[in-house]
């Protein structure tokens, strides 16, 4: 069946926020409860949501989602007010965080895997007037004095759960989401905002300091969807599988916001686990997933892959890390009917500023695609100069996408928003095609002597090393050059620092050779999102670097 691509629509420059001239499209719905109110007109009794044994048509999924805005009006919740979701990927997720869109609130979803230290200080600095969660989880909330802003907690049950109770003056005690549903009516509850209005906060990874909250609009969750719809041609039948979390930008927007913008299913696992994953493929004859490189490399080296019938999977989304060319060829192979799209993008941004279009995964794999449409990136030099075509620079980004600002922050968002543009904060380069490459982050680029070592550029090639998993590349300081690059590997056998260092001298550069290496029969540290996680990594080559150094190192 051809792929329905849409027309495109007519695009005009706008005034956002006050003081952004931004490309848009013309013709639009006025938010997201408007986009969710299309897709239920056309598509009435069609498989909205499935997860488990459970599933809901849109007909039944409208209704919900009326009780739930409505529910939350009755729990003294108004429009504009924020409402965290603490919660795993479960069919309740998407009803609710479409209600909370109907009512005209701002929903903020928190991913599962943070402290309740931090779960405290994002649901203190939006103040959340109300939390929603699992009971599941219930251990790992605050304590009711530490929340002075919350007014209203409501649990998400599994079978054989009950809703937790206060035992004492500091539990979250709270309602059920079955009882949620009671409090609200069937009457119908308008949402004419503009989509200028918030739609999420979501909190940046805080790798430097307390989390910032980005403040993403109606219009810019419609415009990504948008692209993504129009770029890897979705169509109403689709059946996208719901993998990584949905309280990711990638999970929620390229997933959640996408499926049902189209009017396809959207089906819901709740964790990662290649043998379920494959499972949910296969059973549900899913046509699209959102994934990270990582649960690729762990899909093709499933021994069972040949026996499952995936044909139905003709779209594999992959974004946060670079897709390693042996994953590429290999699901070729494997799966000839799956169709590979990269894209670049930040919480930020609200997700894909830059996607690939068929065939180019495989042709350009060092690219994250081409400038989407309402999109500019501008390569800008240290001192804020553009620099000519293939050579690299920091990302400015402006788009329709790009944030509001940053919550209550009015001092990063000063810093991070500027001319209309965002500074990503990102090293990389666009050629004389349009590709876009994104070499590192600033913070990440190691010099070593003067010289730049972009980081993926070198894990890329690593990756190709016979018997290698993973790789990490990071700066370890040196009295002399600075810093020298040391490798981190997971393999399943040692690797020699020689035989790794002769085999990258036939890609790179001699100054962006590795000086160390260290290798892991254990996976290298990511976070819940797939993500690689450096820090601990670059703590290690510290401290590895400082014994070495060391007079009376043993």
């Amino acid at each position: 069946m051809p792929q329905l691509v849409p027309t495109p629509d007519p695009i005009h420059i706008e005034a956002l926020y006050g003081d952004r001239l931004v490309p848009c499209y013309a013709s639009r719905p006025c938010n997201l409860d408007a986009v969710f109110r299309e897709s239920v007109a056309r598509r009435q009794d069609a498989p909205a949501l499935e997860e488990g044994g459970r599933r809901l048509s849109y007909r039944e999924m409208d209704l919900a989602v009326n009780r739930v805005a409505t529910g939350l009006l009755a729990h003294g919740v108004q429009s504009g007010e924020r409402v965290a979701l603490f919660m795993g990927n479960r069919l309740e997720y998407t009803v609710l965080l479409f209600g909370i869109w109907r009512l005209g609130a701002i929903a903020v979803p928190i991913g599962i895997r943070q402290s309740a230290q931090e779960l405290q200080y994002m649901l203190n600095q939006c103040g959340a007037s109300a939390l929603i969660t699992e009971a599941s989880l219930a251990e790992r909330l605050p304590p009711r004095s530490a929340l002075p802003s919350l007014r209203s907690t409501v649990y998400c049950l599994d079978d054989g759960q009950t809703c937790p109770s206060a035992a004492g003056t500091e539990a979250l005690s709270g309602i059920d989401y079955e009882a949620l549903l009671a409090a609200g009516s069937d009457a119908p509850l308008g949402a004419d905002f503009s989509d200028q209005q918030a739609a999420c906060i979501m909190y940046t990874s805080g790798t430097t300091g307390n989390p910032k909250g980005a403040v993403l609009s109606h219009l810019g969750f419609f415009h990504t969807a948008q692209h993504y719809h129009r770029r890897f041609g979705y169509r109403p039948d689709e059946r996208m599988l719901l993998v990584i979390p949905g309280t990711h930008i990638s999970g929620l927007l390229a997933t959640v916001v996408v499926t049902l913008q189209v009017g396809g299913c959207l089906v819901s696992l709740r964790e990662f686990h290649c043998s379920e994953a494959l499972d949910a493929l296969e059973k549900h004859r899913i046509t699209a997933a959102v994934m990270v490189p990582a649960m690729y490399n762990l899909i093709v080296r499933d021994p069972q892959l040949a026996e499952r019938d995936l044909s139905a999977w003709r779209v594999g989304h992959f974004g946060g890390a670079a897709m390693p060319e042996v994953t590429i060829k290999r699901l070729a192979e494997l799966l000839p009917n799956l169709e590979l799209y990269n894209g670049f993008g930040a919480t930020e941004t609200t997700s894909a500023v830059t996607l690939t279009e068929q065939g180019d995964a495989a042709l350009h794999p060092d690219s994250v695609g081409t400038v989407v449409p309402c999109v500019d990136i501008r390569i800008l030099s240290p001192e804020g100069k553009e620099v000519p075509t293939g050579e690299a620079g920091e990302l400015w980004i402006r788009s329709p996408g790009n944030a509001i600002g940053y919550w209550d922050n009015p001092e990063a968002t000063r810093s991070s928003f500027v001319g209309g543009y965002w500074r990503s904060g990102d090293i990389g380069s666009v050629d004389e095609h349009g590709f876009v490459r994104v070499f590192d982050r600033i913070k990440d680029m190691i010099n070593r002597g003067g010289f730049k070592v972009y980081c993926v550029e070198l894990e890329n090639v690593i990756q190709r090393f016979p018997g290698v998993l993973e790789v990490a590349a990071v700066a370890s300081p040196c009295p002399v050059l600075g810093e020298r690059v040391h490798i981190f590997v997971h393999a399943a056998a040692p690797v020699e620092l020689a035989a790794l260092r002769a085999f990258c001298r036939e890609h790179v550069a001699d100054y962006k050779l590795p000086d160390y290496v260290t290798t892991s029969a254990q996976p290298l540290p990511r976070n819940l999102n797939g993500k690689l996680v450096k820090a601990p990594l670059r703590e290690q080559a510290r401290t590895l670097a400082a014994h070495a150094a060391s007079p009376h190192k043993g």
